[in-house]
């Protein structure tokens, strides 16, 4: 097996092998898109590329990291860290370290880098770095999580310290996932079920496309679509005669669709499209738990096209180039299914395929995707995966 980048950097830079390396995986979320933050359905699969961190202890306190992705170095200490984000990429660190030592006594640091294998942007590479690094400090300060207490951990560091108001879809894949499984989960009440594949599905693998196009959901409408649903669901309640609380605390799995039916005329369009995704997203959700409880991976794969359809026209959330990245991939032969995966401000698609086809679908879709945008030649790439476990804590 060839050695890890991040490994042979550490190397170089410490003179020494590190004590170990943390590993969680990146995600997809095939159906269930947008929806996590207002407590809906979801479906999601762990894949076989993520975040490597090699790192070693140290007893001072200190944490020490470096990223093979980022410029500049991550440095603070584990008594010591800022009360408010600095605005780089370690306030993911930061973060995590400020929300664990919240709850348990942290002595030990660590230094170490930090590898992602594929580009940033749709699969949940903030989470895996969250997650990689909690599982690193807590394992050099003697301390075991529960999965529930890693994926809540991890998404009070994105929410209140970072900034980005995510559910835990991103989390609960990394960390209850596991290969030939499909994670189908109730984010209200954290109930969830792992579903294996059908001995009558028919092959199937992850094609990753990444659109050449990096981003960041602090800068995206990422927040601001969240604040739409909530707000959607609190004019409902009110239309409805319903008692209601705190804004804040207002989520659209409050409303039965059936109120929405019944009000959805008197909503302004862009709140009506909203929760016309959510509840829509709901449903497939459902029904496609049942599909893959089948193995009937063609109805499974119509229901992501439609996912990507109510995401780019209800939810609103995709830019010209990963449209295009879905137009193309809805014409492409082999691809069961496909969508943006993650936010879809910027980033990635995801689609399930037909392994016998990668290689003609590899070249397509790059060929239609680069003819329309030939600036983003040799920064688009396309990346085929398997399904895997999620992080072993």
């Amino acid at each position: 097996m060839q050695e890890l980048r991040c490994v042979s950097a550490f190397v170089n830079k410490y003179n020494r092998k590190p004590d170990d390396v943390a590993f969680c995986p990146y995600r997809i979320c095939p159906l269930g898109a947008h929806i996590d933050h207002q407590y809906g359905k979801i479906n999601g699969l762990a894949i076989n590329y993520g975040i490597h961190i090699a790192y070693s202890v140290k007893k001072n306190g200190v944490i020490e990291l470096s990223s093979l992705n980022f410029p500049k170095r991550a440095q603070f200490h584990v008594h010591s860290i800022p009360e408010e984000k600095v605005g780089d990429w370690a306030d993911h660190l930061r973060g995590t370290a400020k929300m664990l030592s919240e709850k348990y006594d942290l002595r030990y640091g660590l230094c170490g880098v930090i590898e992602g294998s594929l580009p940033i942007g749709g699969l949940s590479s903030s989470a895996a770095v969250i997650i990689s690094f909690m599982s690193a400090l807590c394992k050099v300060n003697g301390i075991n999580l529960s999965e529930m207490e890693i994926i809540m951990l991890s998404k009070k560091a994105e929410n209140e310290y970072v900034g980005v108001s995510c559910g835990k879809l991103d989390q609960s894949c990394e960390v209850l996932c596991r290969k030939d499984n499909l994670l189908y989960m109730d984010t209200k009440d954290d109930s969830y079920e792992l579903i294996p594949v059908n001995p009558v599905m028919k092959p199937y693998k992850i094609a990753i496309f990444f659109s050449g196009l990096e981003r960041s959901l602090v800068t995206s409408k990422y927040n601001m679509r969240q604040d739409e649903c909530k707000a959607v669901a609190y004019a409902l309640m009110a239309y409805s005669g319903a008692d209601y609380g705190k804004f804040v605390d207002t989520r659209l799995r409050d409303v039965p669709v059936e109120v929405f039916e019944e009000n959805k005329d008197r909503l302004p369009e862009a709140w009506r499209k909203r929760a016309e995704h959510y509840y829509s997203e709901t449903a497939r959700a459902e029904a496609g738990a049942e599909a893959w409880r089948k193995g009937d991976l063609d109805s499974y794969g119509e229901l992501i096209f439609k996912s990507g359809y109510s995401s780019v026209y209800n939810y609103e959330s995709g830019c010209d180039e990963l449209i295009t990245l879905y137009d193309i991939m809805t014409e492409t032969k082999g691809i069961y299914g496909g969508r943006f995966s993650g936010a879809g401000f910027k980033g990635c698609c995801m689609a399930l395929i037909d392994p016998e086809y990668a290689e003609d679908i590899e070249a397509k879709v790059e060929e239609k995707y680069i003819a329309k945008y030939p600036r983003l030649k040799g920064k688009y790439s396309f990346h085929l995966c398997s399904s895997a476990d999620g992080v072993k804590l």
